[in-house]
């Protein structure tokens, strides 16, 4: 999609005055005890935050914002329930036009920086696809303006509520395994194919390449599960023909001293996961998507039967507003990916290894 005009545009035009217009309830009854939300960007992965969010009586998606008209149809389309949502090309004109409490930010990586400053300078809660932004600089911000604002501010890193995942935490946070010693992570996705031609090798858009999209997950779990920071990282990266990295390879450490080998391969025949925690007493083992856990000394693996429940970056979003649930997924997790990502674009640049968050 034509994801430029998301921006606001710069050029340069003749002064006018402006007569603000009142602000209006968009098309939909008036519900004044839900959160009122409008989507920025209705592309592919609005549907998934429209169909978590369709499911939230707490809240109602009251207006849509993207400059492709046909990617806000498609949208119309497949959720009836948004058929009377007034549509917008220029998401500051809906945010001009619409009463709203929230937004969700769901466009190319590089714009979301503006988008994010420019919501919470109006006082509106907002979650944000992951990246968080593109850089550490803007990463800071991000949660300076946070902060700053005292509203409610996600990054929709969706493994933070998958139960998998939220088994790790916290088993490590218990210290069943002992101090985390060597971590494991390969990503494989035949996204070099998959994201020809898009946005995402773009990198005016995207910002860089599978590191920065969906790799960016895997540098967050990590990060998340362990309660820890990168503190220095080495990283080869082949481009293969494109603008943007394809496959990395990654040496880190931890600040809890643990040491990291992430592999993101991006010219793959299939998709592929597969992450390692080994700690002093055990290790847990998440092989696509199946998990097992080895205690030293035991015969032999555990599938672990008993999980946390599982929830959504939209539903945490929509309770932490209401004040019922704390955030799981604050934007501290972006300016740490941001850190870690940068300093590995400056260690394949240079051929150093590079402190992160330096």
């Amino acid at each position: 999609m034509s994801a430029v005009a998301l921006t606001r545009k710069k050029a340069v035009e003749p002064e006018v005055t402006v007569i603000a217009a009142p602000k209006i309830r968009s098309g939909v009854e008036n519900d004044s005890d839900r959160i009122r939300m409008g989507l920025i960007g209705c592309g592919g992965i609005a549907q998934y935050h429209l169909g978590h969010l369709l499911n939230l009586p707490q809240a109602k998606v009251v207006a849509l914002a993207d400059p492709d008209a046909k990617s806000v149809e498609r949208l119309k389309e497949a959720f009836h329930q948004v058929d009377k949502c007034e549509a917008f090309l220029d998401y500051v004109q809906m945010l001009d036009s619409v009463d709203l409490d929230a937004v969700e930010i769901l466009t190319p990586h590089a714009l979301h920086f503006e988008q994010i400053i420019e919501s919470l300078r109006r006082g509106l809660h907002v979650l944000v696809e992951k990246p968080m932004v593109c850089t550490v600089e803007h990463a800071k911000k991000v949660v300076a303006k946070s902060e700053e604002s005292s509203k409610v501010m996600l990054v929709s890193y969706q493994r933070h509520f998958q139960p998998q995942f939220r088994y790790i935490k916290d088993i490590i946070s218990a210290g069943e395994l002992g101090n985390i010693q060597f971590i494991s992570a390969l990503q494989c996705q035949d996204w070099l194919e998959g994201t020809k031609g898009t946005w995402r090798q773009d990198p005016v858009l995207s910002g860089g390449g599978q590191l920065n999209d969906s790799g960016s997950h895997l540098l967050d779990i990590i990060l998340w599960t362990t309660g820890s920071r990168a503190v220095e990282v080495f990283a080869y990266v082949d481009k293969l023909g494109s603008k943007v990295d394809i496959d990395s390879a990654l040496a880190a450490e931890l600040s809890n001293g643990a040491k990291v080998s992430i592999s993101v391969v991006g010219n793959s025949p299939t998709w592929w996961e597969d992450i390692t925690y080994w700690g002093e007493r055990g290790a847990i083992f998440l092989r696509n998507g199946r998990l097992q856990y080895l205690s030293a000394g035991s015969q032999g693996f555990l599938e672990p039967t008993k999980l946390p429940a599982g929830s959504s970056p939209d539903r945490n979003f929509v309770r932490a507003i209401l004040g019922l649930e704390a955030v799981e997924s604050p934007p501290t997790c972006g300016l740490r990916v941001a850190e870690l990502t940068e300093a590995a674009w400056k260690s394949a640049e240079t051929g150093n290894r590079v402190a992160v968050g330096a």
